[in-house]
């Protein structure tokens, strides 16, 4: 990570960094149409901008930008330690893990997130990077794990 808090992709392609308030919401954009494309499990009219746009209030937003546009993002509940979100829109870039390896950095090393039983790929990731499942349960009828990494 250099001075100003950015954190360079290992191809020099992106960028890393905190999200500015006038990106917000291009990055509710970004949530819902990733949330419509791959939680193919819930009704597309559960995923709401305004729910990401609520959250992002108490929450610190980062963002992979390459050339002005935005890649992806991943949302930090401080308080918590706790990833509430990560989606990202060209996959199989490492921007998932270049955003996940920002916010551990941010967060101390330290990280929790929840993932939903269905999601089977994100399950895969955060094993791969290093998360331990620690928690099942349940909320408003959708079953979900939680991983930490320490």
């Amino acid at each position: 990570m250099d001075d100003a808090g950015l954190r360079r992709s290992p191809a020099g392609g992106y960028v890393v960094r905190r999200a500015r308030p006038e990106e917000l919401a291009t990055c509710a954009q970004i949530y819902v149409r990733v949330l419509t494309d791959t939680f193919t499990w819930l009704s597309p009219e559960r995923h709401r901008a305004e729910d990401f746009l609520n959250a992002a209030r108490d929450e610190e937003i980062y963002v992979a930008v390459e050339a002005g546009r935005i890649l992806g993002l991943a949302a930090l509940y401080r308080p918590q330690t706790f990833l509430h979100s990560l989606y990202v829109i060209e996959r199989g870039r490492g921007i998932g893990k270049a955003l996940l390896d920002h916010v551990l950095a941010a967060a101390g090393g330290r990280l929790s997130l929840k993932c939903q039983t269905a999601n089977a790929g994100a399950q895969a990731f955060y094993l791969r990077e290093g998360f331990r499942c620690t928690e099942a349960g349940e909320d408003g009828g959708i079953p979900w794990l939680r991983f930490v990494r320490a």
